[in-house]
């Protein structure tokens, strides 16, 4: 019981200290935003109990846009504690009290998936972050999974990051990325076990972030693949095909304890 607690005093804050501290850098013009965005992520995962192995190596001289499955809301404190990173978000996010005013300083990018009309702002704000140096982070299932599988990228989603390519001075380099959970205290989670980290489906937030504290410590892998570059002659099918193999590749191989797949790209 003192656990949860512990976990909601902190974030309720720290979270307001992140949200203030970034503010101000933001309306100062000063760099930072990332490291503080770093340090909060790994506190956070400390917090809760979330262990992160990485598996390969993200790209770190350039921005880049890393293409991933996504299991969970854990996948974002995870992958933030990895070095300073904007996502690709549904616009319901931005509604979140004091989330939705992180992300957004964060650089998030938030996507109206009702609104068809919109996504060439989404694209142009893409671009104008992988511009600007940030690297940011796409989940291009369109949806969370039970965390035992990579459901199928959706095309609008691919074909958005072969227009930002298209769009970009120099084109896009995209990494493939896998987030996996694998053990609980140390205990290899099987099959039955996976979803229990997973945040997908019509499952509420409180009683599924309580239930996972509750549970004990997580491992969780976070795997990179071989960068592809991208640009305006990338053909979007080709592009689509070769990313999804890669990551579902790379998750295919946490899962079963095998080596990192190594898949050709050009960096």
């Amino acid at each position: 019981m003192l656990r949860p607690l512990f976990v909601a005093t902190f974030f309720f804050t720290m979270t307001p200290l992140l949200i203030g501290a970034q503010w101000l850098l933001d309306k100062l013009g000063l760099p930072g935003w990332g490291v503080i965005a770093v340090r909060y992520y790994r506190t956070l995962c400390w917090v809760i109990g979330l262990r992160i192995r990485i598996v390969g190596e993200p790209v770190r001289d350039r921005a880049v846009l890393f293409v991933s499955n996504h299991n969970s809301w854990a996948d974002i404190l995870a992958i933030g504690s990895v070095m300073p990173i904007a996502f690709v978000s549904k616009i319901e996010v931005a509604k979140w009290p004091l989330v939705g005013a992180a992300a957004r300083l964060q650089r998030t990018v938030f996507v109206d998936r009702s609104r068809r009309l919109q996504t060439g702002d989404s694209i142009a704000e893409m671009v104008q972050r992988l511009a600007s140096g940030v690297s940011m982070v796409l989940f291009a299932e369109g949806t969370s999974n039970d965390g035992n599988r990579v459901l199928p990228f959706r095309s609008a989603l691919i074909g958005a990051v072969r227009e930002a390519a298209a769009r970009a001075e120099g084109g896009v380099l995209i990494q493939p990325m896998s987030i996996c959970y694998t053990h609980l205290n140390g205990i290899p989670m099987g099959r039955q076990h996976r979803p229990l980290v997973a945040w997908y489906g019509d499952l509420d937030f409180m009683p599924h972030i309580k239930a996972f504290m509750a549970r004990g410590a997580y491992d969780a892998v976070i795997s990179y693949g071989e960068p592809i570059a991208a640009d305006a002659s990338t053909n979007r099918k080709v592009l689509a095909k070769q990313v999804e193999d890669a990551v579902r590749a790379l998750t295919s191989a946490t899962l079963l304890g095998r080596p990192r797949p190594v898949h050709g790209g050009a960096s």
